[in-house]
């Protein structure tokens, strides 16, 4: 189950790191597929299992053709 659901769109998306950059990649490609994995960050507002509404910084692991993969929270912008 997941902790949270996304409200509205992701913005402000930067590269943290792509193809051998990446720790993860040997699993991502054997889990998922093969493809040209790229780990971002961004920053959207999501709704938490809780019913409350927050603003929070998100990475998640994405590849052409297979689409974003495990996004995870990192940290709450709002307090």
């Amino acid at each position: 189950m997941p902790e949270f659901e996304l409200i509205g769109e992701i913005t402000d998306v930067e590269l943290i790191a792509r193809s051998t950059g990446i720790r993860d990649l040997s699993r991502l490609n054997r889990q998922y597929g093969k493809g040209k994995w790229r780990k971002l960050k961004g920053y959207a507002l999501i709704r938490l299992i809780n019913g409350r509404e927050r603003r929070a910084e998100l990475h998640w692991y994405e590849a052409h053709g297979i689409g974003r993969r495990e996004i995870k929270r990192k940290r709450y912008l709002d307090s």
